[in-house]
């Protein structure tokens, strides 16, 4: 056979499979549904109901939206529910073939062409011979940060030169549009938490006092307010003093009585005779007549890839089917994995390009709405191909989800790397363990200005020493010529810490210089003390190479050239690597985070490694003698260690430090109440605690140094004594 002919040959075979494919998917009517993992199981309680239709659909889990979209692209799952958000993202992803074929709609409105349309109205005598004559005006909005009362005026107005430049290199975006609007009107009511920091929300309201005069607590300019929201806007226009209200169509057929969807005319005590919706020409027409948009958002919806669209038909029977059992039998699946309530319903719509579905809304600008050149940039100094893919994919779903500015990625060798180009300007950004914050700050000139926080415990955690239920260590005495594992050189939990106890208890003496040498004494069995090979740290040979001895460098890939190494190549590095160690390198003892052991047992973790732990058979040691279990932390931990800090250059400015804050403070308010949307804090790609910790439920803002860093910054004050 020559090689031309063997050519047709394969290309007949191969679209003989994908035709073969196509009548098998048709003849099984199954379709692969997407589901960020934490609801897979409400997923296939739903894919148990029975309908009149005879599709099946099969959950395929995901990490979350994000990575829905890789795998609808990939042809690892068909379909999944969006907001037009995650449609935006979709829409930039290279050579995608996504379709929109499926609205979320309301019942109210069934047949409305978007969900809502973002209308400016104004009184009818109102003189106005153009948009320009709307500076000096008083405005009423719905809050600050909102679609149709904040971002599309700001956008479009930006758009049309009404508004001036929003680029000022001083101020933070925030401040920019503020600023801008307060520039613009004369009076306002923009409620809201101008910032998710306290003292910057204060302070941008002293600054701009004009934005809260319209409001019915000038001086909270907070929620709850009666001039607040899509029809307290209204009341702002109609009873405050307003002369620009910035709200949805169907608030203002409902604040005026008239019909909205199936619900007819109500009465009402506002003459909607008296009012105009302003278009964005300059133009303006009568309230009762039809609207002129600004711009609309469109519905949810679900979206596939080409390959589905061919059998369409079937699925939107079978979303539709789902939808009505789900309804009439109040089944939670309905509103976490459809995105339906009583109150919505699916409705068929065009098969449409996420790019157009928003375009057609006229939404796209009003998504990406970015005021410069110069375009700042938060950029995130990351050490892993893993952790690039996690920051690119984090910058893509804040930046949809209105987090300004935008945040970059910059990949460096390893942590120290790291910490000299944020010193020298290459990079902004990276989150540290409170050892080396300690090191960033008196080495590399940087300053903590965002903490983690972890749940019940606030900004905190325990440093604990983790030991085998059926081992025979009783205290700290016995584990002298024990084997140790630990999260890293110079790090709390697994360094400093335990150093600290063993120091604190004499077992250690104050003059047995240097530390590190006095710790490979101690644990004369071996260890995996991550870094200790690293020339920076400067550890004599012998010292180095016996802190390393139970280290395997890249386990899973047999890769021992990563021995010891400081970051997460090295399998053993890191809280979770730390007790990989204990579990299958032959340690006797890991110094760890006190959720470690819970958060990798019980099958918290797929992992082989991890797969069949169970976290009864692991107890703490205790510092004063004896062990306890692993949730008795707050009375058997060697010391209670401050959270895991973002650090950037101390040179910056007070304004370039407070949009940072905010950006990653508003970031994590999003992704940590929405993992769905974005799962910031938890696995990516399989591994743990990139960009931050896995255990962090959120950030807060950091100005001064607590109570627990103060006893923390003692404590370091022992271990680093003659190092």
């Amino acid at each position: 056979m020559n090689f031309l002919v063997w050519i047709f040959v394969v290309a007949a075979l191969t679209a003989d499979a994908a035709t073969a494919w196509r009548y098998r998917r048709a003849a099984q009517n199954e379709y692969k549904m997407c589901v960020p993992n934490h609801f897979i199981e409400l997923c296939k309680e739903m894919v148990k109901s029975d309908t009149k239709s005879s599709a099946k659909i099969v959950c395929i889990p995901a990490r979350d939206r994000i990575e829905c979209i890789d795998k609808i692209k990939e042809r690892l799952a068909d379909f999944g529910a969006f907001d037009p958000e995650d449609m935006y993202v979709a829409s930039k992803v290279e050579n995608q073939d996504f379709a929109v074929f499926e609205q979320i709609r309301t019942r109210e409105e069934p047949e409305a062409e978007f969900r809502y349309e973002a209308v400016a109205i104004i009184h009818k005598d109102l003189k106005l011979d153009s948009l320009k004559d709307l500076k000096g005006l008083n405005s009423c909005h719905t809050g600050v940060g909102r679609n149709v009362g904040y971002k599309v005026p700001l956008t479009k107005l930006k758009n049309m030169g009404i508004i001036g430049q929003l680029n000022e290199p001083d101020l933070s975006p925030r401040e920019n549009e503020l600023k801008a609007f307060s520039t613009l009107f004369n009076k306002a009511c923009i409620v809201g938490k101008w910032s998710p920091d306290p003292k910057i929300n204060l302070r941008l309201k002293k600054t701009y006092p004009n934005l809260c005069a319209l409001c019915e607590h000038p001086d909270i300019c907070d929620y709850p307010d009666n001039f607040s929201g899509y029809d307290g806007a209204l009341r702002c226009l109609a009873h405050n003093g307003g002369q620009v209200a910035w709200t949805k169509v169907i608030y203002v057929r409902k604040f005026f009585g008239l019909p909205v969807g199936v619900t007819p005319t109500q009465k009402t005590n506002e003459n909607p005779e008296d009012y105009r919706y302003l278009c964005p020409d300059g133009t303006r027409v009568p309230v009762t007549g039809n609207p002129c948009k600004w711009a609309a958002r469109p519905w949810q919806g679900y979206m596939a890839n080409s390959a589905v669209v061919k059998t369409i038909d079937e699925l939107r029977k079978k979303i539709e089917n789902l939808g009505s059992v789900g309804s009439q039998n109040h089944y939670k699946w309905l509103e976490k994995i459809l995105e339906l309530s009583d109150k919505t319903l699916p409705k068929e719509s065009k098969v449409i390009g996420p790019g157009d579905y928003l375009d057609k809304a006229n939404y796209t600008d009003v998504l990406e709405r970015d005021y410069g050149p110069p375009f700042k940039t938060i950029r995130f100094c990351v050490t892993s191909d893993r952790e690039l893919n996690k920051c690119k994919a984090f910058s893509k779903a804040a930046f949809s989800r209105n987090v300004r500015p935008r945040f970059d990625c910059v990949e460096e060798k390893d942590v120290f790397d790291c910490l000299k180009t944020i010193r020298d300007n290459g990079a902004d950004i990276i989150t540290l363990d409170g050892g080396l914050v300690a090191k960033a700050q008196a080495e590399y000139n940087l300053k903590p200005i965002v903490a983690e926080q972890y749940g019940p415990l606030g900004g905190s955690y325990y440093a604990v020493a983790v030991v085998k239920r059926n081992s025979s260590y009783k205290s700290f005495a016995d584990l002298k010529g024990a084997k140790s594992c630990h999260t890293g050189l110079g790090r709390t939990a697994g360094y400093n810490a335990p150093l600290y106890t063993l120091l604190k208890l004499n077992l250690i003496k104050n003059d047995e210089c240097p530390y590190p040498k006095a710790l490979s004494d101690y644990f004369s069995g071996g260890s995996c003390l991550p870094g200790s090979k690293d020339p920076r740290f400067k550890l004599p040979g012998d010292v180095s190479e016996k802190l390393c001895t139970l280290c395997g460098g890249d386990v899973d890939k047999k890769d021992i050239k990563k021995k010891c190494n400081f970051d997460q190549s090295e399998s053993y590095s890191g809280y979770t690597g730390a007790f990989r160690c204990l579990v299958e390198s032959g340690g006797d003892v890991a110094f760890v985070k006190h959720v470690t052991v819970p958060g990798n047992t019980n099958g918290k973790v797929s992992d082989s490694w991890a797969a069949n732990l169970k976290s009864s058979d692991y107890e703490l040691l205790c510092p004063d003698g004896g062990r306890a279990s692993v949730e008795d932390y707050e009375k058997c931990n060697l010391v209670e260690a401050p959270p895991h800090m973002v650090v950037t250059g101390n040179s910056k400015s007070d304004s370039d430090i407070d949009e940072i804050r905010n950006a990653l403070i508003s970031a994590s308010s999003l992704f940590g109440g929405r993992p769905a949307w974005f799962r910031l804090f938890g696995d990516f790609d399989g591994k743990k605690d990139l960009l931050f910790k896995n255990s962090a439920t959120g950030l807060i803002s950091i100005s001064k140094e607590s109570e627990i860093q103060k006893s923390y910054s003692k404590i370091l004050s022992v271990v680093n004594g003659c190092n």
